[in-house]
């Protein structure tokens, strides 16, 4: 890649990133954080080096911007005026396409926005497994910069995965649909379980959910079953008046589930009678 590797950033991406694009190379990965301690303590736990200000990255060929998505735009404001000129710099997050970096480019730098598809608990060993194999959603401005974007996803063993710049706030907002309201899902689905007398809902919901996931992977809607699917408006009337009863908070996200099931059966096709809907939407 040419030159040292600088990380800006001394949370759970940027202890993976260092660790990960730090194997094999000729000198420790150099971290910067605002937060001087966090950044020497985040350096020590992956064999990286604290860098005291962020003028010393001016010696990074590579620099990674992992920070939140809403700093991303401030960094690299501020790190414009030390990049060296052929630097690769790239950001993580999923949010922003490459166009946040633009003070960057117009420093002469090459730039790119690499997003891994996966998700950070904070033990930067399993995850650099993790992102062997996984994907990277990549956009660059231009084909010097997609190309090394391309290359330090292949350092790390995933697979690049090119998003348009205008539709990185679409491709975002899938994963968080499909990832986070996931675990909220899950989490009420809990609640009602343990409102209904059940100790261990996990251990309970974890095989059915496991095959859902799988089958929904693999083959899209046509995975779907259940009451919705087949009309059976009286189940659905009795599972509203329960969570309203037993389990109001729940209710809400189960209406909104259950009406975009509707909508997505209608949409392939197969039209809902009025007594499922008017289940769905009955009083509490």
């Amino acid at each position: 890649m040419g030159g040292r590797i600088g990380i800006v950033g001394g949370g759970r991406v940027a202890r993976a990133m260092a660790l990960g694009l730090g194997d094999g190379a000729a000198r420790p990965p150099l971290l910067w954080a605002r937060d001087a301690a966090r950044a020497r303590a985040a350096a020590a736990a992956v064999g990286a080096q604290a860098a005291g200000a962020m003028a010393a990255l001016r010696e990074c060929g590579m620099i990674v911007l992992a920070v939140s998505d809403d700093a991303v735009a401030g960094v690299a404001q501020g790190l414009a005026a030390h990049v060296r000129p052929g630097a690769f710099v790239f950001h993580v997050s999923g949010r922003s396409g490459a166009a946040v970096l633009e003070p960057l480019r117009q420093a002469g730098a090459l730039t790119a926005a690499v997003h891994p598809a996966m998700t950070f608990t904070g033990d930067p060993k399993a995850e650099v497994a993790r992102m062997a194999g996984a994907r990277f959603a990549v956009t660059a401005p231009d084909a010097a910069g997609l190309e090394r974007a391309r290359s330090v996803v292949a350092r790390l063993g995933g697979v690049a995965v090119e998003v348009p710049e205008a539709q990185r706030s679409l491709y975002h907002a899938a994963l968080c649909h499909g990832a986070n309201h996931l675990v909220t899902l899950i989490a009420g689905a809990g609640d009602a379980l343990r409102a209904a007398g059940v100790t261990e809902p996990g251990a309970l919901l974890g095989p059915l959910v496991r095959a859902a996931l799988e089958n929904s992977l693999a083959h899209g809607f046509t995975a779907l079953t259940g009451p919705v699917l087949r009309g059976d408006a009286e189940t659905v009337a009795g599972h509203v008046a329960a969570l309203g009863r037993d389990c109001p908070a729940v209710l809400p996200a189960y209406r909104a589930m259950a009406g975009a099931t509707v909508a997505m059966l209608k949409a392939a096709g197969r039209s809902a009678d009025e007594a499922l809907r008017a289940a769905i939407d009955a009083a509490d």
